[in-house]
């Protein structure tokens, strides 16, 4: 009986001295961030990247740094979003003269992974570049759009990368590019109709909604103890 107690009261212990150190990990490697950007749509009304397009969000995250490698990334970004034939696309386009503009939040998670390992004491470099994905879901409103009966919340794939640099060893600047695959047609208003129609306000239904956000945020790491290596 004695033995069986002091073997329970040890598991007990280690178990009890895991979760401690799990918290002061979790502590000292957690990051927060804010940022500015812009977001960008590509759909029916417009192709790839277009600069003079852009659209003001801003963003915020929290980041569980897992080691010097991995993470794992809540963030919340919004702003807004639009497009318009103003660059017909195709002759279609020039008789559609479409256009939208919404506004956009967005929740995400996602997995980022450094390819450096830019935080070991033993490494002169203070920098990174980095990619990441994850899953998101996200909501528009305030245009006019028709939705044809779509909801205005909707899941998307982010997926992207970046390059970061640490100020020191707990502020870091960081430049990113996200893209995000979208499911549904709906983004802009323009999907399947009657092509019957020579209104033209009409898109395509199997050729789905894209966006992109490019920010540059700052972030601070939280730490619990002092930095265990000397940063310069």
């Amino acid at each position: 009986m004695f033995d069986y107690l002091k073997i329970l009261n040890l598991r007990i212990l280690i178990l009890l001295s895991f979760i401690v150190i799990s918290k002061q990990t979790v502590a000292q490697f957690s990051e927060y961030g804010v940022g500015v950007g812009g977001f960008n749509y590509a759909g029916d009304l417009m192709r790839g990247y277009h600069i003079e397009n852009v659209k003001p969000g801003i963003l915020g995250y929290y980041k569980m740094n897992l080691d010097n490698i991995f993470s794992i990334r809540a963030s919340l970004t919004g702003g807004l979003i639009s497009g318009s034939d103003e660059n017909p696309i195709d002759p279609f386009a020039v008789n559609r003269k479409g256009s939208f503009q919404s506004t956009i939040v967005e929740a995400a998670g996602m997995i980022e992974y450094n390819f450096l390992d830019y935080k070991t004491d033993h490494v002169q470099i203070h920098w990174s570049p980095y990619m990441f994905v994850g899953i998101s879901g996200f909501t528009f409103f305030g245009g006019n759009q028709d939705l044809n009966g779509s909801s205005t919340v909707q899941l998307a794939l982010p997926f992207g990368g970046g390059f970061k640099y640490a100020i020191n060893p707990s502020i870091t600047l960081n430049l990113e590019i996200g893209i995000r695959k979208l499911f549904f047609d709906h983004l802009d208003g323009y999907s399947d109709g009657d092509i019957t129609n020579k209104n033209y306000q009409y898109g395509n239904k199997y050729d789905k909604d894209w966006y992109n956000f490019v920010g540059f945020s700052i972030s601070y790491i939280v730490w619990k103890i002092p930095c265990p290596y000397d940063f310069y």
